[in-house]
């Protein structure tokens, strides 16, 4: 099924190109005022988790339209559950003006669980991936769920963002809680209502092999709570936040999460440097855009449920983990790559083939090509004396792919990314529907 997506999306592009060609270099959007809504159903299936169903609502503010298509105001719902009782719930805002002050507010409030979230290890390919473990067909399998767990988390964030120097150059600071509550599969509730046959097998996964080697503290085993502060400086050209065809989006930030807010068990603190860069190759039609992160600890022992998580001054996406993945490493397992410090590069092109006005709802619809890379660049601890594994260095990981985005007035972005990995050790390939571009 993969490769006819790959197919059709090839031949779309080349239409795409002479289709294009006959196109005016400008089109004359309409300029929207008020409100705007864009809405789509959630809909997937997966054998062990279930029916995933439920709706995404955006909703947009553009005052009197002289901002279009920056909005003033913008509200982002979305409730969706799998039949096997996993779900999320999000409820985000995002303000351009604060207190009357060009002062941006962005508040998520989020309730998020996962029946069986990809767990890998630590430190990259010193942690070795075996997909017959997990290939009900495979002499070597052991379960589907050998490499889940199940996770529950509450994030609340408050981010403030004040000009510097206009609005190009601004400062950062906010306060995050995070609730996680780790444990392992729960096997009997994925099993009810399956045949023998189809059933799986209530045997231990790899995360409970970590703890029980000791690999994960047992005071992080069953997850936690913590409270960061966040504080930043960003540098910002883009022409139109949703997906620029020019300038630079840049930020460095300080996530932290002294003792003094009630971090007594483990207090650390990360840095993180994100630059993103856009230019026009054909005007209004084809840009070539590139990112570049880092990610490290520079004091402390954070838990291991912190490390996949992708910390960023902004994000609309329900779930921004890593490294592997939708929001990262497109082709690659989820989480595959985690460490205490990850070094990451995105680059690709954006092709608009199609840029019309239904129904005085300004829409495009745009290919992309992409090449994903990332490793650790230092490793999270671990007493190697109990591992089963000896130490080794991990080293760089790629993937390739294709997309198709739809986008209504510029900001509701539906989008399908098809990513293939390099080695087999990073898995095989991915395909994602969700909802913007990576960045």
């Amino acid at each position: 099924m993969k490769k006819y997506i790959i197919v059709a999306l090839f031949f779309l592009f080349c239409f795409s190109i002479s289709y294009s060609q006959k196109e005016k270099d400008t089109l004359d959007p309409v300029v929207k005022k008020g409100w705007t809504l864009g809405a789509v159903p959630v809909v997937a299936y997966n054998s062990d988790l279930g029916f995933k169903y439920g709706g995404l609502v955006n909703l947009y503010y553009y005052g009197d339209g002289n901002t279009y298509p920056k909005y003033l105001q913008m509200i982002r719902v979305e409730v969706s559950r799998t039949t096997k009782g996993g779900g999320a719930n999000q409820l985000f805002f995002d303000s351009r003006r604060t207190f009357s002050k060009p002062i941006r507010y962005t508040a998520d409030l989020s309730y998020l669980t996962e029946q069986a979230l990809h767990f890998y290890g630590f430190n990259g390919r010193e942690a070795l991936y075996n997909a017959g473990y997990e290939d009900s067909d495979s002499e070597e399998y052991i379960s589907r769920m050998y490499y889940r767990h199940r996770r529950e988390m509450i994030r609340f964030t408050n981010d403030f963002q004040g000009e510097i120097i206009g609005n190009k150059f601004r400062w950062l600071a906010g306060f995050a809680h995070y609730t996680y509550k780790i444990g392992s599969v729960d096997i009997d509730r994925l099993n009810k209502g399956k045949d023998d046959a189809d059933k799986l097998p209530d045997t231990t996964g790899l995360y409970d092999q970590y703890v029980d080697w000791g690999l994960i503290d047992q005071e992080d085993k069953d997850g936690g709570s913590m409270n960061l502060i966040r504080l930043g400086l960003i540098y910002d050209t883009r022409d139109i936040e949703a997906n620029p065809m020019k300038g630079m989006w840049t930020e460095f930030l300080i996530v932290t999460g002294p003792r003094f807010l009630a971090n007594k068990e483990k207090p650390f603190t990360k840095l993180v440097i994100i630059h993103r860069q856009y230019f026009t190759l054909v005007k209004n039609k084809l840009s070539f855009v590139y990112r570049l992160g880092y990610q490290g600890t520079i004091s402390g022992t954070p838990p291991f449920y912190v490390q996949p998580y992708m910390f960023v001054s902004w994000s609309p996406s329900t779930m921004t983990e890593g490294l592997g993945g939708s929001k990262s490493l497109r082709g690659i397992l989820r989480n595959r790559i985690v460490g205490d410090a990850i070094a990451y590069a995105n680059i690709g092109f954006r092709w608009k083939f199609l840029q019309t006005v239904i129904k005085k709802q300004n829409v495009y619809l745009a290919l992309n090509t992409f090449l994903d890379a990332g490793q650790v660049t230092k490793k999270h601890k671990i007493d190697y004396s109990k591992a089963p594994f000896p130490a080794q260095n991990d080293r760089m990981h790629f993937s390739y792919g294709l997309g198709l985005h739809i986008a209504l007035n510029e900001n509701f972005v539906v989008s399908c990314n098809y990513g293939r990995a390099v080695d087999a050790q990073d898995g095989r390939d991915g395909l994602y529907i969700s909802t913007n571009w990576l960045f």
